[in-house]
């Protein structure tokens, strides 16, 4: 049996320290040995954020990385926002990098991956400094062998459509940090307690957002529909990636506001899509909205949702050109 995504570590980190305004060199260490004061900033005043991508290895051995100046940048923007330092990008590709290169044989074979996790924390040894950003912090990427996030890329979702609550604040959707995630699994988890619900479909005030770990599509043979970057949502890579590839074959591409009704209007005749570096692009099957079910389409896998899959796996796995600039051979 195939371990829950995420529950699987590769035994080597990359490790750097900030201190006095710099950076020290990054370091391989044993991803055990991480220690932390216990009034550490990060536990007190969250002050954390993290990537999340992926290396594939070729049949010849060698591994690349999906779209890695993407998710640097985004890293360095969710640093700004929590007022932590951003690293230089050399610095982020090369601790990435080593932990690649020093542990090829954990990369799965494809469509596997090895998935990564720079993460950054603020660790002053204050716990009086709720107004005040951590002078020193902790960069390290901690590495995973992984499948499918939600156990095959031909099972659907089934989603609570919530009409009421946000996933975090109007503005800071945008971060990746450990709290915009902690502040939706109440919900989260109160949706699959009562509903058998994998995940909640942010919508407050009756506008779609996206879910608790994935942006959202509403799809048809002609169009992807998605909310627009407005700081309330993830800026997801996968979300970009499928936009470009969505234009290419053909699909109209609007990027706006849409509403629940709308939402259950186009589903019952079009398809509907989570997307992430882990999620990829993974179907809907059913969403609940005020204790009734609707189902999306046939409430199978579409059409359009194998061909978007399907394109931007033919990336990843090396057999499109096009876009050979999306991936980052490790060196």
């Amino acid at each position: 049996m195939t371990a829950p995504f995420g529950t699987q570590f590769a035994p080597l980190i990359s490790v750097s320290h900030y201190a006095d305004g710099q950076w020290s060199a990054a370091e391989l260490q044993s991803a055990e040995e991480l220690q932390l004061h216990p009034a550490s900033h990060v536990l007190h005043y969250s002050s954390s954020c993290f990537e999340g991508l992926k290396a594939y290895r070729r049949s010849d051995g060698s591994a690349h990385i999906f779209r890695l100046d993407m998710h640097i940048r985004r890293m360095q923007n969710s640093a700004a926002l929590l007022h932590l330092p951003a690293p230089e990008s050399s610095m982020l590709e090369h601790m990435i990098f080593s932990v690649v290169k020093q542990q090829l044989d954990q990369i799965p074979a494809f469509p596997g991956s090895l998935y990564l996790r720079p993460t950054m924390i603020g660790i002053d040894e204050m716990i009086g400094s709720a107004g005040q950003a951590s002078g020193t912090a902790i960069l390290y990427v901690l590495a995973s062998p992984v499948g499918d996030y939600f156990g095959g890329s031909e099972k659907t979702l089934r989603l609570l459509v919530d009409d009421q609550n946000m996933r975090t604040t109007p503005t800071f959707g945008q971060a990746k940090t450990g709290g915009n995630y902690a502040a939706a699994l109440r919900f989260i988890a109160q949706a699959k307690a009562e509903h058998n619900c994998d995940q909640v479909l942010f919508c407050p005030g009756g506008n779609v957002q996206e879910t608790g770990a994935a942006n959202f599509f509403l799809i048809n043979d002609n169009r992807l529909i998605t909310k627009p970057l407005d700081g309330s949502i993830l800026p997801g890579v996968t979300r970009d990636s499928l936009l470009i590839l969505g234009e290419q074959l053909g699909y109209s591409i609007e990027e706006r506001d849409f509403t629940v009704t709308e939402l259950l209007d186009s589903a019952a005749n079009g398809e509907c899509a989570l997307s992430g570096t882990a999620a990829v692009l993974t179907a809907v099957g059913e969403l609940v909205h005020n204790g009734r079910t609707y189902p999306v389409g046939n409430g199978q896998v579409g059409a359009n949702t194998v061909k978007l899959r399907q394109a931007l796996t033919d990336i990843q796995a090396g057999n499109n050109q096009q876009y050979s600039h999306w991936l980052h051979q490790v060196q």
